[in-house]
């Protein structure tokens, strides 16, 4: 079929039954920036905008035969990467990675919901690290996300930040956006770190108010633009203005 060949990306995550965040907020992001989806579900959740009251998690195997399957049906030009829920389906996504080298992934490390629930079992973190992040052309942490990644208590200033990430970075990460929303000040700025190069900026104007699912499009934004072919740095800075408009369309609805 004609639609198989335009170029896709797979979006791998959790559902989220509120639409605030998971794979329906990807695909949105994604079609939004004209570029098709298809999806491995890993994990079906029961939300509001306000808690987690279920998750219930995919066998690993079947994770794993979506993603294939996925794969030989469309052209796939990149992987977005979303809840893992546990190591099994953490080890089953790689392997499929490991076979696809080729394919960019971004991977947005959920490790709980915006109203705090567990969304990544505690004993997976390590699995995360090892043998998932080396795979994926970038990694989206938060300063939460990137504390619990790196071993340590959130970072307290940019200094700080970026020795967590440069320890990310030597245990084989390609390449990191630390994300600024969870700090304070009248601007957010997001910094990607590569080993042996400079760290980039990207800064904004710091919104009033929140938005769930935020991580999710900016991870899938990125996703979207390197499945055109645009390079990293591009990528971050046309993913990180999306979102930004898309905020302030919300907010002047």
């Amino acid at each position: 079929m004609a639609l198989s060949r335009k170029p896709h990306v797979l979006v791998v995550g959790g559902s989220d039954s509120s639409g605030g965040a998971g794979i329906g907020r990807d695909i949105g992001t994604i079609s939004a920036l004209g570029v098709r989806t298809c999806i491995a579900v890993t994990a079906v959740t029961v939300q509001t905008h306000e808690a987690v009251l279920e998750s219930h998690h995919l066998p690993p195997g079947l994770v794993a035969d979506q993603m294939r399957a996925a794969l030989q049906a469309n052209k796939v030009a990149a992987i977005k990467i979303g809840m893992l829920a546990t190591e099994q389906i953490i080890a089953a996504v790689a392997a499929v990675l490991r076979e696809n080298r080729q394919i960019p992934a971004v991977l947005d490390p959920v490790l709980a919901s915006s109203s705090g629930g567990p969304l990544l079992e505690a004993d997976a973190i390590g699995t995360l690290t090892r043998d998932l992040m080396p795979l994926c052309r970038l990694v989206t942490p938060n300063l939460v996300e990137l504390a619990v990644l790196a071993g340590s208590r959130p970072a307290v200033d940019d200094c700080e930040m970026l020795r967590q990430g440069q320890r990310l970075l030597d245990a084989g990460s390609q390449a990191l956006l630390i994300k600024g929303g969870h700090a304070t000040g009248p601007r957010s700025t997001d910094i990607l770190v590569r080993p042996r190069q400079q760290p980039i900026r990207f800064d904004a104007s710091r919104l009033a108010g929140s938005m769930r699912g935020t991580g999710c499009m900016l991870a899938s934004a990125i996703a979207a633009h390197l499945a055109n072919g645009t390079s990293l740095e591009d990528t971050v800075r046309k993913g990180k203005l999306f979102v930004f408009e898309s905020f302030q369309k919300i907010e002047a609805a």
